[in-house]
This record gives C-alpha cells, sequence and structure tokens, in this order.
C-alpha cells in the first residue's frame, strides 16, 4: 500500500485547514522575540528580548488566544506574505513549507517529539530574557542572529 505524503508536502501554505496550520508551529518561541528594524535598509534584527506572554521555559504564547488583545503589535502571521516572512526566523516551519522546503529532522510533526526542538538548540529556552525590566533603547545591545545550523549567535 502506498503512503501518503505528509500534508505539509502537499498542501499549499495558504490552503492549510486551522488544525495542520497550528501544528506546523514547532515551539521555538523565536518568533515572539522583539525585533528591530533598521529604516533605511528594512533589515530585520532579531532580540533576545522575549514578549512578556512568552513563557521561556515552555517557549509558547501564555494567553494565545488572547494575544492580540494583549499584545496590541503582535504579529498575525497567518495569511503568509513577503512583508511577515521578516519577522518569522529562518528555521521556521511556515517560511520553510512556503519556500518548499522540506521540515527540519528535529520537527516534532517528523520526529514525533515537542521537545526535540529545545534539545537541538532551536528554542529560546535558556537565553531569552522577558522584556519586563529592559528598555526599549537597550533591545540593540541584546540582539541574536542565527548561523547555518539555526544556532544563535549573540552579539
Amino acid at each position: 500500500m502506498e503512503k501518503k505524503a505528509p500534508f505539509w508536502r502537499i498542501t499549499p501554505v495558504h490552503e492549510l485547514d486551522d488544525a495542520q496550520w497550528e501544528s506546523l508551529c514547532d515551539g521555538c518561541g523565536r518568533c515572539c522575540l522583539q525585533k528591530l528594524q533598521d529604516v533605511d535598509t528594512g533589515t530585520t534584527y532579531f532580540s533576545r528580548v522575549a514578549c512578556r506572554l512568552l513563557d521561556t521555559q515552555s517557549c509558547r504564547c501564555s494567553d494565545y488566544a488572547n494575544r492580540f488583545a494583549q499584545v496590541p503589535d503582535c504579529t498575525a502571521v497567518r495569511p503568509l506574505d513577503a512583508e511577515k516572512r521578516k519577522w518569522l526566523p529562518p528555521s521556521c516551519a511556515y517560511v520553510k513549507v512556503s519556500a518548499g522546503e522540506e521540515l527540519p529532522a528535529w520537527h516534532h510533526l517528523r520526529c514525533g517529539d515537542p521537545d526535540a526542538v529545545h534539545t537541538a538548540g532551536i528554542s529560546v529556552r535558556g537565553w531569552s530574557v522577558p522584556e519586563e525590566g529592559v528598555a526599549e533603547e537597550d533591545y540593540e545591545y541584546l540582539l541574536v542572529a542565527f548561523d547555518e545550523d539555526d544556532q544563535p549567535v549573540f552579539s
């Protein structure tokens, strides 16, 4: 019997149903990091500063259902477009699937382990800082980039 390909390989990202869309999230928490954007170049820089709703242990939003009311500048990434991709890390499953790329081996939909994202060092667990007590003008001193293996590199 022929095995059916996983949904993320056969369904365009804009056609995913709600359950499929939500299941793609790997729980890394990187989308919940505060970002800075260079007004001259448009380049987006990630900081280590986590949104106040991010549980930095689980790397999940602590009030996902009400996040837009709680944090007015929270970005809804669905529907995914080029502008929203700038606010997502390169390792993001939404970015990868929309580009026709395979999910990484550590992604829970491939390996079956929701903690693999943490074990692989992809999540913000252990290196993000809560936004409480960090002045916005200090975000530039807490920048993080991601290397070719999606590991954090601190400046």
